[in-house]
């Protein structure tokens, strides 16, 4: 059976009496399958989005992530619709279909087209007003997310990550960001929902600003300065290193938001701090996607090339280093 008949079932199973007009792949997702189709029911066509798990061993759960968006669409965070969910069984890999929204994801278009100019005068207050939402859910409403970890167990279990993955070899780099975010380590604070990978790229922008934010499978609970400076990171500015934020706007910029927003209190310093942190997890995930390519659970070029990229993290260590 093919790609796109497999994904057809899926749907079919999925949405009960409905014929696939369309399907299509899209672009992007190291380890989830995306598609969208056109799809027909007694009130006619309409478009929906397919996740799915790709084949290997399971990175998260397709129910809860349906929960987490039902949640924080109830709250006001700007999300898509879940139109159904379940998981891996008779037909196949888990799945998470949702309503299809107008809009761009796709980094480079999203940061240099025209047609999102003034999108980007207003996405970094948009990001801002929606990590406060996200920050603001309470806890106890998604009782399934992983626990907090402090910001110490935090590093240490990166550090324990990057010698795993590197066969008991870590980078030097890695292990004086290691030793200098262990050295500066904020307290713990009260735990927070966190989308846990809140960049360009998972956002859906249109012609006015920010649409929805995408891609829920890594919410856990946390330091809320973990998704800002996740934000930071430059892997994430594809290009527009200037702009801090995204590749869009500032680190000052972005925190203004978020604080008038209702936000956490998250000083410059704790924002160094996240983003050198979430440079260095980067830097892990591409030890760990490389992991999957060569364990043979999933041969992909796409993960083959994210392991190539430890040395730009390796760089870009070095310069957070020197800068604080």
């Amino acid at each position: 059976m093919s790609a796109e008949s497999s994904a057809a079932d899926t749907l079919t199973h999925a949405l009960g009496g409905v014929t696939v007009e369309q399907i299509s792949r899209l672009s992007g997702g190291a380890s989830l399958e995306t598609w969208v189709a056109t799809v027909t029911c007694l009130e006619g066509p309409s478009k929906v989005i397919l996740r799915r798990d790709r084949p290997g061993p399971p990175q998260s759960n397709r129910m809860e992530e349906a929960a987490v968006l039902r949640q924080m669409a109830s709250e006001g965070v700007p999300v898509p619709a879940v139109l159904a969910a379940g998981p891996a069984g008779e037909n196949g890999t888990a799945y998470l279909v949702l309503e299809f929204l107008e809009g761009e994801t796709i980094p480079r278009k999203v940061l240099r087209d025209h047609e999102f100019a003034a999108a980007r005068g207003v996405l970094t207050a948009d990001v801002g007003r929606a990590l406060a939402g996200i920050h603001r859910v309470q806890p106890a409403r998604l009782p399934f997310l992983p626990a907090a970890l402090t910001p110490r167990e935090s590093v240490e279990r990166l550090a324990e990550a990057a010698e795993r993955f590197g066969d008991g070899m870590v980078s030097p780099v890695f292990a004086l960001a290691a030793r200098r975010l262990l050295e500066t380590a904020p307290a713990a604070g009260e735990p927070v929902v966190v989308h846990g990978d809140l960049r360009t790229g998972n956002l859906m922008v249109g012609p006015r600003g920010l649409v929805a934010v995408l891609d829920w499978e890594l919410a856990h609970l946390g330091h809320p300065g973990e998704d800002l400076g996740w934000f930071c990171v430059r892997a994430w500015r594809f290009g527009n290193d200037a702009h801090e934020a995204g590749g869009f706007g500032s680190r000052d910029e972005l925190l203004a938001a978020y604080a008038q927003a209702g936000g956490r209190s998250i000083g410059k310093a704790d924002l160094d701090f996240w983003e050198l942190h979430g440079t260095l997890k980067w830097g892990v995930t591409c030890l760990s996607q490389v992991a999957v390519h060569l364990s043979g659970h999933a041969r992909s070029v796409e993960l083959a090339a994210i392991g190539r990229r430890v040395s730009e993290v390796e760089y870009d260590l070095i310069q957070l280093m020197r800068r604080t």
